[in-house]
């Protein structure tokens, strides 16, 4: 059995950015960013798509790629359906949108996984009190021992007295690590309360009773989701900041 795999769910419709994983970012697909940034972790890299052509695409550039079912919810539906029949110890989930994902941020998830903890993902601390106030946002608040007590695009904990420290509040990065028992047991959950009313996936773990661990981490990662965020991709990678 080997140790991880990196799975990257990438659905063609999207309703900010269509056909994001195909858009053209600097020359290559952006999915083919996705790709080659994860390969400089793992040579364990599977993209589960929806749709031929973006398989196509992956394997080009050096990933194996599975199409999976139009009907998923949701990413981690998607990779469970890529994963189920492989033979890993651990998935860590990253999104088919994350062209500049580095080991940073997927390393300590596997480091937690390693050390006993069933699900995994990390955060960073923010540096801007109007970014922590906004909903895109999502804050996470942990305990003691580094597990996340609640996850929300409210600003958590609320400040009473009004000032908001920004360095101790931390902004949640939607990279997920599982055991391929967690995950299975993850996706048999009917969606709950919490993760519907948050648009949270991640709180379904809590709501039922299981604990994720979050590491903090020293940069976030830089997510395409708009065509001002394919704009801002290409000004970083022309810069030379990735």
């Amino acid at each position: 059995m080997e140790e991880f795999l990196i799975a990257i769910p990438a659905r063609i419709s999207s309703t900010r950015l269509p056909e994001k994983p195909l858009r053209i970012l600097c020359g290559k697909p952006l999915i083919g960013w996705v790709v080659e940034s994860c390969l400089k972790i793992t040579k364990n890299v599977l993209v589960a798509t929806d749709d031929e052509r973006v398989k196509k695409v992956a394997e080009k550039f050096g990933a194996k790629a599975v199409i999976t079912s139009p009907e998923h919810l949701s990413g981690t539906d998607r990779v469970f359906e890529a994963v189920r029949d492989l033979d890993f110890k651990y998935i860590v989930n990253v999104q088919g949108d994350e062209p500049f994902v580095k080991p940073i941020h997927v390393l300590p998830v596997v480091k937690a996984l390693r050390n006993g903890e069933e699900y995994a993902t990390i955060a960073v601390r923010f540096e801007d009190e109007e970014e922590v106030k906004n909903p895109n946002n999502v804050k996470v608040v942990v305990d003691k021992n580094s597990h996340g007590i609640y996850f929300s695009r409210s600003v958590i904990p609320h400040p009473r007295d009004g000032r908001i420290e920004t360095g101790n509040y931390l902004k949640h990065i939607g990279i997920y690590g599982y055991t391929k028992e967690s995950l299975q047991r993850f996706v048999s959950w009917e969606g709950s309360f919490l993760e519907k009313t948050e648009k949270l996936e991640q709180l379904r773990i809590i709501e039922n009773g299981y604990k994720i661990h979050v590491s903090i981490v020293s940069e976030g990662t830089f997510g395409v989701d708009t065509e001002e965020d394919l704009r801002k991709a290409a000004e970083k990678i022309e810069r030379g900041e990735v």
